[in-house]
């Protein structure tokens, strides 16, 4: 029963329904956990976006980077093959998802997740990134 309690707790949201938010979190996945420069994530949104890849791979790389130098501690993120997200990785697809519609609660959402009140400049990396997707036709949605 403890194990239960403690996967719940680790793990409390199901995995995203838009398939364009789930290429986001296997990107961020993968980046967060091998790096930058991870062959998997850019053979993925090489995959997903064709000639085009490059844009939405080097903002997520610029997002990522962002993410790890202002964040004020760690940012739990699961191995890719998890079928359920962090409450990190829920909140970053959410900022991604609301940048264009609702950018007050993106900027709350990101100073939380941030454990800072600065974030302008990593807000405005995640507004690229979702811009990159949605400009392909490839829009995030929660």
């Amino acid at each position: 029963m403890a194990e239960t309690a403690t996967l719940a707790t680790a793990l409390p949201h199901a995995l995203p329904g838009c398939p364009h938010a789930r290429i986001a979190l296997f990107a961020i996945r993968r980046m967060g956990a091998h790096g930058l420069a991870d062959a998997r994530a850019a053979h993925t949104l090489f995959t997903v976006f064709g000639q085009d890849f490059r844009r939405p791979l080097v903002l997520m790389r610029t997002l990522m980077a962002d993410l790890a130098a202002h964040a004020a501690g760690q940012i739990a993120i699961a191995p890719c093959c998890c079928a359920r997200m962090t409450a990190a990785e829920f909140a970053l697809l959410t900022i991604l998802a609301q940048m264009e519609i609702a950018p007050e609660k993106a900027r709350f959402l990101m100073s939380d997740l941030l454990g800072v009140r600065r974030v302008d400049g990593v807000l405005a990396s995640a507004a690229a990134v979702a811009a990159s997707f949605a400009d392909e036709g490839r829009p995030i949605t929660a």
